[in-house]
């Protein structure tokens, strides 16, 4: 018979499936985004294959890929720390949240992407 003291409430268990389900439905979307903006820059350079001495969109190709990789970047990080918190749980330990962790980093990453991207755009106006 197991002690329902100690055994944790099943909302804690969906809750922390919510959790992972939200990180995998953003890293979705930011390998999606990636991708749409790798294959932009191939729309733009074929709207201007006519113009040999026009800008190459390589910008958007890396873009594109940096997203992608923070999107693979996201996922592993859910599976990780799914993990550890439900191991956590059935042991019956307390939940710890780090200061930093690989959400705040992939926040402030993301926002010096935009800053960048923001910046290449208002070169080329």
């Amino acid at each position: 018979m197991v002690d329902t003291a100690t055994e944790p409430d099943a909302r804690v268990y969906f809750a922390a499936e919510r959790t992972q389900l939200a990180w995998i439905r953003s890293g979705v979307a930011l390998m999606g985004l990636g991708f749409v903006v790798a294959r932009f820059g191939l729309v733009l350079r074929e709207l201007s294959s006519a113009d040999t001495t026009g800008p190459h969109h390589t910008a958007s190709l890396w873009v594109g890929v940096v997203l992608v990789f923070f999107g693979v970047a996201l996922h592993l990080n859910a599976a990780v720390q799914h993990a550890m918190t439900i191991r956590r749980l059935r042991r019956g330990e307390t939940l710890q949240f780090k200061t930093v962790s690989l959400a705040t980093i992939l926040t402030g990453l993301l926002a010096l992407l935009g800053i960048v991207v923001g910046a290449y755009l208002a070169v080329q106006i």
